[in-house]
């Protein structure tokens, strides 16, 4: 534990954890978070690994207060029944500290497992509507092209009736999906591995969506995942944060090319990159990828860089930064604790 006083002008902090340690591990980080006043967790669910459910039964059965998010799952793989029924489990384990987060998936992975994804939005916005009408505890037909569902409610007999507050929150990536966003959730999960300015235009795309159901950006909750590696050691910070990054440079090259990184770097990345990527070809790999570029895009070095880069993000509209440790956990935790 560092005893190192801070100066965190925070109200509102989470953790973000994926796959990177065991789950007893991340039980015991996720404990310490809530002594320490964060907000809330969010689990992953991205690649074919850690599925996001288990982990946050886990960390709502161990902890009384903290908020417990998946960031974010899918809506093609689960039927609309089952999720909502996932998700009143888990409220029922954890009443009122639940969230959905919920989004559109990504190729190759969606497409590898047989998934097309075709009419995203129509996709999405089917989902929210049904699912919230599922945890309002409505007996819902519903015929759409994605979801037909005919006089289904959760037929709960043993235990609470009354309608679910599980807010959703969709994790937005692309123009026409923020804008979705804004008209029909109650928050967005804004991406990590941007600049801070990427903020800007998801706050007017969010604005423009919001306005079509009478509501102003300001309505809804933006949190926004953060990488962040803390070490006292900034050389060591920028390492770990760097090993993250290069497979990411590798899978999402546009945010190479908005971050400034030149399309030769990218190419020798990726020529370097098997899918799934190993540990060595990622240290392989990290040497031709530049600091600059962590920095950029990350909250990345000593206690008080990290907390400085992190408040760019708040500054541009982020209402509670979703910490990804990628160094010391507990030294990151302990750099934005709010108690």
């Amino acid at each position: 534990m560092d005893t190192t006083p801070t100066t965190n002008p925070l109200k509102r902090v989470a953790l973000y954890l994926q796959d990177a340690h065991p789950i007893r591990d991340g039980m015991r980080y996720v404990q310490y978070a809530e002594q320490r006043g964060f907000e809330a967790v969010w689990q992953a669910e991205s690649r074919l690994v850690r599925d996001a459910i288990v982990p946050m039964a886990a960390f709502a059965a161990v902890t009384e207060r903290i908020k417990v998010g998946s960031g974010v799952i899918n809506n093609w793989t689960r039927n609309i029944g089952l999720l909502a029924a996932t998700f009143l489990t888990l409220d029922d384990l954890a009443p009122n500290r639940i969230i959905c987060g919920i989004g559109a998936w990504w190729d190759p992975l969606a497409r590898n497992v047989g998934i097309e994804r075709r009419k995203p939005l129509l996709a999405m916005r089917e989902t929210v509507e049904v699912l919230r009408r599922l945890l309002r505890m409505e007996r819902v037909t519903f015929e759409g092209e994605f979801h037909r569902v005919y006089g289904v409610e959760l037929d709960v007999v043993h235990g609470r009736r009354e309608p679910r507050n599980v807010p959703i929150y969709i994790g937005a990536t692309g123009d026409q999906m923020m804008e979705l966003t804004g008209e029909i959730a109650d928050g967005a999960v804004l991406n990590y591995c941007v600049p801070p300015e990427y903020n800007d235009r998801a706050m007017e795309l969010l604005d423009k969506g919001a306005k079509k159901s009478g509501r102003r950006v300001e309505d809804l909750d933006r949190p926004q995942l953060v990488v962040c590696a803390v070490n006292r050691d900034r050389h060591k910070a920028i390492e770990d944060a760097k090993e993250l990054l290069t497979q990411y440079l590798a899978q999402q090259p546009h945010i190479a090319k908005a971050s400034g990184v030149s399309e030769d770097v990218v190419k020798r990345v990726q020529s370097i990159l098997g899918w799934p990527a190993t540990k060595e070809q990622i240290h392989q790999a990290m040497q031709y990828v530049p600091d600059e570029f962590v920095l950029r895009i990350s909250a990345t070095g000593t206690p008080e860089e990290a907390r400085a880069k992190v408040m760019e993000y708040v500054n541009r509209g982020c209402t509670c930064p979703i910490l990804y440790p990628m160094s010391d956990v507990e030294l990151m935790i302990d750099t934005f604790a709010v108690t």
